[in-house]
């Protein structure tokens, strides 16, 4: 009798493991043809059990957060695509301008019948369109290098204090001609920071030409030790400037739509915050109340 009952029990606990692990099996098909179909369509898939396993939920997680990866991979390379497609045509079109300019005052000079005044006038044009072509052609090169993940900034102490009166300096003139006289906050402390001397020279030359070209008075520049950090703090007027347009500054598409009619490329301010991040500071831009203020942040030594 007893030998009965064990043999009933064994028997009852062979066929539900047989069942159990028959709907594995079948779980496991299942799961196969949905990574089959995820293969054939070159994307992610989120695999979905109709069985509760801990194994087979704990191999199905997996398996979604490569398929997220995936996906998220596939949506960066499609970014990147477009935005190298964007890239081109800006760059054909930035170029093209000039030099047709270029083209069409060599025609000019070439068939018409023109004075010594107006071909001097037409060498004039063509040296400010050639100059034109060259800054497109340098900022293009200088952000598709600093952009590459491969490209590193050297970082060496450096007293920031020092670099920014220098270049302050020579920007003087600029503020002048344009009625501004911009009204400082510098601190004497000597600041020292980590970083590339050109490229942190590059960022300064940046904000401060675009600040006394595009910005309005009152313009106030400040240098503080802002707790571990140094903090460049540009503020100007500009009620022609929106929050959406804030949010902008740092396009590089957008800038060079912007900057169109200017003798620069208009690449300035993408130049400078990549150039930031890569010494492991920080550039942004806020609007209050219809003033533009820039946030520079390079970490002291």
């Amino acid at each position: 009798m007893l030998l009965a009952m064990l043999f009933i029990i064994f028997a009852t606990a062979t066929g539900l493991l047989l069942i159990h692990l028959l709907r594995l099996r079948r779980e496991i098909v299942r799961m196969t043809k949905q990574l089959l179909l995820s293969n054939e369509k070159a994307q992610g898939v989120k695999i979905r059990l109709s069985l509760f396993d801990r194994t087979l939920e704990g191999l199905a997680e997996q398996i979604n957060g490569q398929s997220r990866l995936i996906d998220e991979k596939e949506a960066l390379r499609d970014r990147k695509q477009r935005e190298f497609r964007q890239a081109i045509a800006h760059i054909s079109h930035d170029i093209r301008t000039p030099l047709t300019s270029i083209q069409g005052y060599v025609q000019m000079m070439e068939t018409a019948n023109i004075t010594a005044e107006e071909k001097r006038e037409y060498i004039s044009i063509i040296k400010n369109r050639t100059l034109r072509l060259q800054t497109l052609l340098h900022d293009f090169y200088e952000l598709t290098i600093i952009e590459s993940p491969d490209y590193e900034l050297s970082r060496e102490p450096l007293d920031l204090t020092s670099l920014l009166y220098e270049t302050l300096f020579h920007y003087f003139d600029l503020f002048q001609s344009r009625g501004i006289t911009p009204v400082l906050g510098l601190t004497e402390e000597k600041l020292m920071v980590r970083g590339d001397e050109h490229a942190i020279k590059r960022v300064i030359e940046n904000l401060l030409a675009n600040t006394a070209k595009h910005g309005e008075a009152p313009v106030e520049i400040y240098l503080q030790r802002d707790q571990e950090n140094a903090a460049l703090t540009i503020v100007n007027e500009a009620r022609g400037l929106n929050e959406s347009e804030v949010r902008l500054l740092f396009d590089r598409f957008y800038t060079v739509d912007r900057a169109r009619a200017s003798q620069t490329s208009g690449l300035g301010l993408a130049i400078a915050q990549q150039s930031m991040i890569k010494m492991g500071g920080m550039l942004t831009a806020e609007l209050k109340e219809g003033r533009l203020t820039m946030n520079c942040r390079w970490p002291l030594e």
